[in-house]
């Protein structure tokens, strides 16, 4: 289409929004233009589907705001965005006699001030991370004691929440995964506008976002795919105005209806329009005129939908102008403060909470209250179980709100202690929080919020479309043969395993017929140069301590919401029981594992660990996933090295290297909704080693992924190895190659993963493993659980030289379907290796010999 729609492209698409379809791209970009009559016939339809998305959440005719109060926590930011009045440098604060943070005091004192008017939220303003560009923001944050703004942030809203009542709604701007994980304990909302995905006005000199490294579209995306991964309600939204095409401004609210469909986690998106500012580098550019304006939030609703809370800030117009905005189709005023003004723009004070009920009403609508985080999602949470809120503010929150989720008409603000006492595993079990919990619709082989805990089941689809593809860099059939492309392959894997070019090593991935028959015998051979003929096992039982999980990983059937009928937690008591069984019979390690559940004690992890050190001394403790890490320190705000260094201290001898699944987001983010990324898992493990804790390695492949994200993940383990030998610590044990079963898993009820890897990938990825780690990993373990015993046998000949565990039980793999029971004795496993010859023996975790009992 032309830049700018013609008169029939717009009443093209007028007719089709009318009509109530689905808009494209091009249509909406059309729409944008609408003036005159159009116009008018554009926000009529919008209006329409504002009205039917009230009348579906039980509130027609409601429209919303939230009583709130502005904390400019820094003026300081590391960005240089054209159009800001907000941010200053150092020099300008000390002239106007502001240190470059606000104290403790003075935010407490806003907060206090706000709580008693009757505000609700308390919204966190500031730029985006300050110290990483000014020193006085570093020397500032280093004399209180913080290591980063972010980390003030966090103390500080723990402050409000306890002292004050209100509810922090952090918007620090650009966020990693780790710090939204972080961040959600001590606020039940967040924030950060999106304003454009226009590449051209952040790359461009003297456009609006050039010199603003936060600014840049596709991190400001992955931020709002992580806050929706981890489930965090989230207020975004975009400028209008700022030098952006039409077809960039509907580009980006397409990005906003993609990410809010894949996660459900935007709670609200502002649509915010350009008023120039002097003292700017935009201080000459025109503000967007009304009408362009009106366009930009009815094209908005029209993309969203009725589900979605559209804002206009009643403060960027005239008064008598946000009757136009009402009648575009918004739901939401947004914030506005009877205390304090609009530090982002100052010139503009908020309407008087009677002006803006009394206009409200003369529209048809009833104004009401809300708090920071909107209706659906507190009723989600507070009702349903949904994973919204963190328990440590889900008491704040059920405080301010009644049953439709907005806010207690009246109600007053009073702080309530953040943290819950540590009583333990058994005070896991909370449900005063959770009274009238829908568990309709519950079946045997689903948990009771399949439909929406994953995100969109479209969504997922379509991008494991995208992951799943074949690789094309060498011709398939030159990969059946020992010949051309194979034969050399092989003679480079021959004359240097560990080390090969990644396009042989896929060559050999690929590889069946004769090929695959020389790469298995050349991983048998290493195997016996490495490590011998010799099988291991070691005698330990799995406990997994609780099944309840809010990630949403969409490969697992273990997971279970607190109020699904087949939910579990065990007490401390009953973990130190089954390690003490395990040790009467044999066993040297216990392995535990338990969901993510976000209900679990600040000390949990370390408690664990205690309990079962305190009842049996010498059992060597392997315990707790990377993600479990990454929760642990989420609920303790401590770093990871100081959670790893606690953990040890309680007696951890080890930890799992599961949670992997496929070390690349792509294809992590098909697997999983709100698990962490690939350079969090290495973090984590590498920390682990870098400390001395050894760990073991995972790969759970055959669902979406291909041969070269087996290459690749193999090669980032190799890279991880490497580092810990020049570190000079022994890294991982063992590789453990997990074969994905389908049987129980959601994203295959779903239609979208394959059902498993078949044998000849089986045997190609523990050959290959075998290859490819060969000089930095001497350990292979096979899984007898998925596997059976022919298979495990097959793979005994393939490179592996490990059986695993005893386990005692297991969990997981059962209930995601596997066939192969959750025990083996030791005669059991003995007889695996006999039947082909090898022989077994016992061995400890870290591949030593156990002592005499």
């Amino acid at each position: 289409m032309s830049d700018v729609p013609t008169p029939q492209q717009i009443r093209r698409a007028l007719a089709r929004a009318e009509r109530g379809a689905a808009l494209d791209l091009d249509e909406a970009t059309a729409l944008l233009a609408a003036t005159g009559a159009d116009l008018e016939r554009l926000t009529a339809a919008a209006a329409k589907v504002r009205d039917a998305g009230l009348v579906a959440a039980g509130r027609p005719g409601v429209l919303t705001y939230s009583p709130k109060v502005f904390i400019p926590v820094t003026r300081l930011c590391r960005d240089k965005c054209h159009y800001c009045t907000f941010v200053e440098t150092p020099k300008q604060a000390a002239r106007a006699g502001r240190a470059p943070y606000l104290s403790p005091d003075e935010i407490l004192d806003i907060a206090r001030e706000g709580a008693a008017l009757g505000c609700l939220e308390a919204l966190f303003t500031l730029g985006d991370r300050p110290e990483d560009r000014w020193p006085e923001a570093r020397e500032w944050l280093d004399e209180q004691g913080y290591d980063s703004t972010l980390a003030y942030i966090r103390a500080m809203a723990v402050r409000v929440l306890e002292e004050t009542g209100l509810l922090p709604h952090l918007n620090p701007g650009v966020m990693s995964w780790e710090e939204l994980n972080r961040l959600k304990p001590v606020s039940p909302s967040m924030g950060m506008m999106l304003e454009t995905t226009s590449r051209r006005l952040f790359d461009t000199k003297g456009e609006a976002h050039h010199g603003s490294p936060d600014k840049d579209p596709d991190v400001r995306l992955r931020v709002l795919d992580d806050a929706g991964r981890l489930s965090v309600p989230f207020t975004t939204g975009l400028l209008v105005g700022i030098g952006e095409t039409l077809a960039e401004r509907a580009e980006t609210i397409f990005a906003l209806r993609r990410t809010a469909r894949a996660f459900g986690a935007i709670q609200e998106v502002i649509v915010q329009n350009f008023r120039a500012k002097p003292d700017t580098a935009m201080r000459h550019v025109d503000d967007l005129g009304l009408d362009d304006y009106r366009a930009a939030i009815a094209v908005t609703r029209l993309v969203l939908g009725p589900k979605a809370r559209v804002q206009a800030p009643p403060n960027l117009v005239d008064l008598t102008e946000c009757r136009l905005l009402l009648a575009a189709g918004i739901d939401d005023w947004g914030g506005v403060s009877p205390l304090t003004p609009d530090h982002v723009n100052p010139e503009r004070p908020w309407p008087s909470l009677d002006r803006l009920r009394e206009l409200t009403s003369e529209c048809g609508f009833e104004l009401k209250a809300r708090l920071t985080v909107h209706p659906e999602y507190v009723v989600g949470s507070l009702r349903r179980g949904e994973p919204w809120l963190d328990p440590r503010v889900a008491g704040h929150v059920a405080a301010l709100a009644g049953p439709d989720g907005l806010a207690i008409p009246g109600v007053k603000p009073t702080g309530l202690p953040w943290q819950e006492p540590d009583g333990g595993l058994e005070s896991a079990g909370r449900t005063d929080l959770f009274e009238a919990v829908d568990t309709e619709g519950r079946t045997d082989d689903r948990r009771g919020d399949f439909s929406t805990v994953y995100g969109d089941w479209d969504e997922v689809r379509a991008a494991a479309v995208a992951t799943s593809a074949e690789p094309v860099e060498a011709p398939r059939q030159a990969r059946r043969t020992a010949t051309g492309v194979g034969s050399a392959a092989l003679r480079a894997a021959e004359k240097d395993p560990g080390n090969l070019s990644d396009e042989h090593a896929l060559t050999l991935m690929t590889a069946e017929g004769e090929l695959l028959r020389e790469v298995v015998r050349l991983a048998d051979d290493l195997r016996r140069e490495t490590v011998g003929d010799e099988v291991t096992y070691v005698v330990n039982r799995n406990i997994n301590f609780t099944n309840v999980c809010y990630v949403g990983c969409r490969f697992c059937a273990f997971a279970q919401r607190r109020t699904d009928a087949d939910a579990y937690s065990l007490s401390y008591d009953e973990v130190a029981d089954r390690a003490q069984e395990a040790w009467d019979l044999g066993a040297t390690e216990v392995c535990m594992q338990g969901g993510i559940d976000p209900e679990l004690p600040a000390t949990a992890y370390f408690d664990l660990v205690h309990a079962v050190k305190q009842r049996v001394p010498e059992m060597h403790v392997h315990a707790f996933s990377p993600m479990e890490v990454v929760n642990g320190t989420a609920r303790t705000g401590l770093s990871v090295e100081d959670f790893l260094i606690k953990a040890r201290e309680a007696g951890l001898g080890s930890l799992p290297g599961t949670a992997a699944e496929i070390l690349d987001d792509e294809v992590r983010w098909v697997l999983t909704k709100g698990k962490l990324p690939t350079r969090t898992w290495i973090e984590i493990v590498s920390t682990a080693h870098r400390l001395g804790i050894p760990t073991t390695s995972t790969m759970m492949y055959g669902h979406v992924d291909n041969p070269r994200h087996w290459v690749a993940h193999l090669r980032v383990l190799s890279r991880v190895q490497d580092l810990a030998h020049e570190n000079g610590t022994g890294g991982f044990t063992e590789f453990v190659p997990l074969p994905f079963v389908h049987t129980s898993s959601p994203i295959y009820l779903a239609g979208v993963a394959r059902p498993g890897p078949t044998l000849r990938d089986n045997l190609a990825v523990h050959a290959m493993a075998r290859i490819l780690l060969h000089g930095r990993i001497s350990n292979i373990q096979t899984s007898w659980v998925k596997l059976g015993v022919e298979g495990t046998r097959a793979m005994l000949r393939a490179g592996a030289n490990d059986l695993g565990g005893t386990l005692m039980e297991e969990t997981i793999s059962r209930m995601a379907g596997s066939e192969h029971g959750s025990a083996k004795t030791v005669a059991e496993l003995t007889e695996i290796g006999a039947g082909i010859g090898r022989p077994v023996r016992e061995r400890t975790t870290t591949y030593g010999v156990p002592p005499p009992r």
